[in-house]
């Protein structure tokens, strides 16, 4: 009984061998009287059928009928083009074609160069396919460009991205017209390209892969650098990430220093790490690199502002508001770190047992407020509605303490809501 059952399993194996080996001869004739999606259709099962007995051969098949596919249609769009004709082609079909067969040919290739059943190796279709492929795979380019055109961006990346590491493949060992890089005239570009699309798709590792590749080109070098920062930008996790990150911002900035941007996202880090210290370090940087630089005075005052370093704080917002006279957010902050001074020179010497000043220290409390009144009128000045920054409230303390009762009523309305 045990050995009817094991021929039957036999007998079930050829069977289905046997309808496999059909399916690939169906597909031949098919594919001969030029039905390509037919005979693709007929032959798929047996690209994936364990059954199949020569994967190499079938696969080949597959290549041939993409392939042919391929070229059937690019022959009408070419007759269009001698003739000045407008007849319309498959355009889609086309590109999806010349996918598939590159796709096809290296599944082929990596059947082809495995042992046979004596343990020898014999590459049967290498060479031809290469031959074939090399125009194939340039169609690519345009492949990608229709589907980036269409708004496809899977499509116009998965076409890229074949096109990119199709060299490395072991298809075109030995063919230097496809395995030699450096002959390769639209790599840098279509990397780029394949780079920018792949960010945009959220698809990060393969933007870093393609923007790094693109860099090898001097003149891609700067455009692919924006990838991978952004793409770092949106994949820092530990400590180590936001340390590559800020690396790879810091270079940019120094290559391009006319390039706002890369100052501004530098400084949008430090100003979101809270960290008070290396905001401060890195303003330092800043203005030693550039001392016309009104924003790194501007955010070291802030430091200095946060740290109730009154004096210090005056001077670097004076240093921008040197640079620029307009520069509103500076000019009320130097009007406020002043007020602050004074408060905190009034409370310091205030009796402990009545609160009030001596005439003396009256005065020097009231020298630091008349130094912090034009700061404070001139930000009125600048921004009369208040959309930058609001002055009113610091204005009606100092108008208060210098016993301006007219002004602190005008100012007090207008906190309270008044016009």
């Amino acid at each position: 009984m045990k050995k009817l059952m094991i021929m039957a399993l036999m007998a079930g194996a050829a069977t289905t061998a046997f309808a496999q080996e059909d399916l690939v001869k169906q597909a031949k004739k098919q594919f001969s009287a030029g039905d390509f999606d037919q005979a693709a259709a007929t032959l798929a099962p047996a690209l994936t059928s364990d059954a199949t007995t020569d994967k190499a051969a079938a696969w080949n098949l597959q290549t041939d009928i993409m392939a042919g596919k391929f070229s059937a249609i690019q022959s009408s769009m070419l007759e269009n083009q001698v003739a000045g004709k407008n007849v319309p082609f498959d355009t889609l079909g086309m590109n999806t074609a010349a996918y598939e067969a590159l796709k096809a040919a290296i599944e082929c290739d990596k059947y082809d160069i495995q042992p046979n059943e004596k343990g020898k190796v014999k590459i049967r279709f290498r060479q031809a396919n290469q031959q074939r492929m090399q125009n194939i795979r340039l169609n690519l380019i345009n492949a990608g460009l229709f589907d980036y055109n269409h708004k496809n961006m899977e499509g116009a990346l998965a076409k890229w991205a074949l096109y990119l590491d199709s060299p490395e493949n072991p298809l075109f060992t030995g063919f230097v017209e496809v395995s030699d890089l450096s002959k390769d005239q639209y790599r840098s570009e279509i990397a780029y390209y394949a780079g920018l699309v792949a960010y945009q798709m959220k698809d990060y590792a393969a933007a870093v892969k393609y923007a790094n590749l693109a860099a090898q080109d001097p003149k891609k070098a700067s455009e692919a650098s924006e990838i991978l920062l952004f793409s770092k930008k949106e994949t820092m996790k530990s400590a180590a990430d936001s340390l590559d990150y800020v690396n790879t911002l810091k270079n940019l900035h120094k290559e391009n220093p006319e390039e706002e941007r890369f100052f501004n996202l530098l400084m949008e880090y430090y100003t979101r790490s809270n960290n008070q210290k290396a905001l401060a370090e890195w303003a330092e940087e800043e203005i030693t690199l550039n001392p016309e630089n009104k924003m790194a005075w501007a955010l070291k005052g802030e430091v200095q502002m946060n740290d109730r370093e009154w004096d210090a704080a005056v001077e670097s917002y004076k240093k921008a508001i040197e640079i620029d006279p307009d520069f509103i957010q500076c000019i009320f902050n130097a009007g406020v770190c002043l007020n602050g001074k004074a408060i905190e020179l009034k409370d310091k010497l205030a009796d402990k047992n009545t609160g009030g000043l001596t005439k003396v220290n009256a005065d020097k409390v009231k020298e630091i407020l008349n130094e912090a009144l034009p700061f404070l009128e001139r930000a009125k000045e600048l921004d009369p509605d208040r959309e930058k920054v609001k002055w009113a409230y610091p204005l009606y303390q100092i108008y208060y303490s210098l016993g301006n009762k007219a002004k602190s009523d005008e100012m007090e309305a207008i906190v309270n809501g008044g016009n």
